[in-house]
């Protein structure tokens, strides 16, 4: 794979956006799909990865491939999406983000704080309903960490999260030197303050270009093997079976599975 710099022919960015940390989006009737704010939700979600494609190009990207990372992963407008740029929608297939091993770095777009941060708007671990926390190696750990370490086990380092101020701040904490673009700050679950739209777009895009631009600076995340994944699920009786390959129960309510990969562990081979 080649080394991101601006003397590169090709340089490829892989955004991976999800919808809780879109400008705009202010609560789950955003982003839910029967819930009556998401048209507008996905309509938000469109422009800020436009804003971010802009960026991406500005800084030096020759082509981009976004991934609707969104529950079932379709709800990205295809026909207002900035032409230049791939689109991955729909099931993946078990892969956390397919393609990216032609690219040279991603960027996390519209993410949103782990499950359990206090004042975090729509906080949460992969899904609400069913999981309470994650540990990684022993250290709690959201989407954002996760995301970034299974894009180091394919070489790929991310230069640049997007999403309230909870989650820029999580993204710092886990990824040395990456950039963050705060659009709005948490005030709850369910509510927050934003940023007006085309300053929030102006700073994703601002972003995006520098990122890309400096991104030969930022290396993938260490990743320590082999990787424990403590789940701790929200219903009793929802932990995988006992005798299932690499798989430890701890309690009624947690197990954690051994991999020689992160993404093995988190998807279970």
């Amino acid at each position: 794979m080649e080394q991101i710099n601006r003397g590169d022919i090709v340089i490829k960015i892989y955004i991976f956006v999800d919808m809780e940390g879109t400008s705009g989006v202010s609560g789950s009737d955003f982003v839910i799909t029967d819930k009556r704010l998401y048209a507008e939700g996905r309509r938000y979600y469109t422009e800020d990865v436009n804003a971010c494609i802009k960026g991406c190009f500005k800084g030096g990207a020759t082509s981009v491939i976004v991934r609707d990372g969104h529950g079932s992963g379709n709800h990205i407008i295809w026909d207002a999406l900035d032409e230049r740029a791939e689109l991955v929608q729909g099931n993946s297939g078990g892969q956390r983000f397919p393609g990216i091993d032609e690219c040279n770095a991603l960027i996390l777009l519209g993410y949103h704080a782990m499950a359990g941060t206090a004042g975090a708007l729509l906080e949460h671990t992969y899904s609400s309903a069913g999981i309470q926390n994650y540990w990684l190696n022993g250290k709690r750990v959201g989407e954002i960490g996760i995301d970034a370490m299974i894009a180091a086990e394919h070489g790929v380092p991310t230069i640049l999260v997007t999403g309230d101020d909870y989650a820029c701040r999580e993204a710092s904490e886990w990824i040395p030197g990456v950039h963050t673009c705060i659009v709005k700050y948490g005030l709850s679950c369910n509510g927050a303050r934003l940023l007006p739209k085309n300053e929030a777009h102006r700073l994703i895009s601002e972003a995006a270009s520098c990122a890309v631009a400096k991104a030969s600076q930022i290396s993938p995340i260490k990743v320590t093997c082999p990787v424990k994944l403590r789940v701790e699920v929200v219903e009793r009786g929802a932990i995988p079976d006992k005798n299932m390959p690499n798989i430890a129960i701890i309690d009624g309510r947690t197990y954690e599975r051994t991999s020689s990969s992160l993404e093995g562990a988190l998807y279970g081979r």
